[in-house]
């Protein structure tokens, strides 16, 4: 894994007071990386809008509280008093995941860390505009936190996809693999590999999209699943990863992926989302995102390392 040097972390300013998961995470990172912090703030008509609604007294036309510099600052403080480097910046925009990728151009940063909302009735990951745009346009290693801190120590699991002949791929496994072994190593995290597979009788899609109706044997399953877990063991074993350490099931990885990490509670789970190029738009991450919906941790979503060179822009 290339070194983290330097930490973006996109703020909320419609937080005011309340502790935020992306400046959590963020801090412990760059502890043990060694890193330093860029604080970003965007100053949407929403979240003016919002911090006005939370700031102005019900009664009485007293001044409005902090200004957004001043909240980055105070923000920053027990950063800085850990002995981190932080710098803070707040910008204005309509758009705020434009407004963020235009920042990230003139970044020298080599993470991006984000906070990501449950839905306080359903339990699920409520996903903004912007985490869609982010997750499919942020050429950086892009960690979408969750409010529960890690454990100690924590639980990492990596999400890969052996077998298929495509080198991009197979080198985003990879990329993937050193990504979280390299973090595993400084937060001395147990890590876990999990690959979820459809049997080739059934892959390939019928009419409408839907696999065909057909009879598998449980002879045939049980080869698959051998197949299957051979082809995770090998490239796992260049890791390090324990055989007892890995995941390798029947079905669909929105599903099996957050299973996975819900039974090994895992902290973090580290994904893998690439390009196509030639689209005026980005249609990428579709199995992140689903994941991410359903997962109960934070996710790491790694590009491979010529992703930017298949954006748009």
């Amino acid at each position: 894994m290339d070194r983290i040097a330097d930490i973006l972390v996109i703020v909320d300013p419609t937080i005011v007071a309340a502790e935020q998961p992306a400046i959590v995470k963020a801090r412990a990172l760059a502890k043990r990386l060694g890193a330093g912090i860029e604080l970003l703030a965007c100053d949407t008509e929403y979240s003016r809008e919002t911090r006005m609604a939370a700031q102005w007294p019900r009664m009485g036309n007293a001044p409005l509280g902090d200004t957004l510099p001043a909240m980055l600052t105070r923000w920053a403080e027990p950063l800085r008093a850990d002995g981190i480097h932080v710098e803070t910046h707040a910008i204005t925009g309509d758009s705020l995941h434009e407004s963020i990728l235009s920042w990230m151009r003139n970044s020298p940063a080599d993470l991006v860390v984000k906070d990501t909302h449950h839905h306080s009735v359903s339990k699920r990951t409520f996903m903004t505009n912007t985490d869609w745009n982010l997750i499919r346009a942020c050429p950086l290693p892009l960690l979408l936190t969750k409010p529960a801190h890690w454990g100690s120590p924590p639980v990492f699991a990596a999400a890969v996809d052996p077998g298929h002949a495509n080198d991009a791929l197979a080198a985003l496994d990879h990329r993937i693999l050193d990504v979280t072994v390299t973090l595993a190593k400084r937060f001395d995290a147990q890590v876990h590999a999990v690959h979820a597979y459809f049997p080739s009788t059934i892959a390939l899609a019928g009419p409408g999209g839907m696999p065909p109706m057909v009879d598998v044997s449980a002879q045939a399953l049980a080869a698959e699943q051998e197949r299957s877990r051979s082809r995770i063991k090998q490239l796992t074993d260049e890791y390090g990863i324990a055989a007892a350490d890995l995941h390798v099931g029947l079905g669909v990885a929105a599903h099996y992926i957050p299973h996975v990490a819900a039974e090994c509670h895992a902290d973090l789970v580290v994904m893998g989302a690439i390009a196509r190029s030639g689209l005026k738009r980005i249609f990428i991450g579709s199995t992140a995102e689903r994941v991410l919906e359903a997962l109960p941790c934070d996710i790491l979503v790694v590009k491979p390392t010529d992703f930017a060179k298949s954006l748009p822009f």
